[in-house]
């Protein structure tokens, strides 16, 4: 496993093995360390897509994003792919919290290196 992934890697899995479903709403608890018990998010993100904000050449900073947490946050990644994103934690290179798939959140972590631009409601 590349070590860029650890932290998300590792909160993922512990989040898995305390919550079996944690993509639908209505499952049991919250996240560790959120607030208010934190559960993936209950409705679909915003209708629109965002204009993309300035590319940078290099990783984003992980204090920049974490100022995104339990928001939705719209994401472009250096392979081209862009999507709604619901950030619920952050470690040193990666981020973990719930991707939108067109029809549900699913729970999903990424190196910031691969993020080339975001922004966040």
């Amino acid at each position: 496993m590349d070590a860029n992934y650890i932290d998300s890697y590792y909160y993922l899995r512990f989040l898995d093995s305390q919550f079996p479903s944690p993509s639908f709403p209505g499952s049991p608890g919250g996240f560790p360390g959120s607030p208010g018990g934190q559960q993936a998010p209950t409705s679909p993100p915003p209708a629109f897509i965002p204009q993309q904000q300035t590319a940078t050449p290099f990783a984003v900073d992980p204090g920049a994003i974490s100022l995104c947490l339990f928001r939705n946050t719209y994401i472009w990644l250096r392979n081209g792919a862009s999507f709604w994103y619901f950030p619920i934690f952050v470690g040193s290179r990666s981020v973990a919290g719930f991707r939108w798939n067109g029809r549900f959140w699913t729970i999903f972590g990424i190196d910031t290196r691969q993020i080339v631009s975001f922004t966040c409601f």
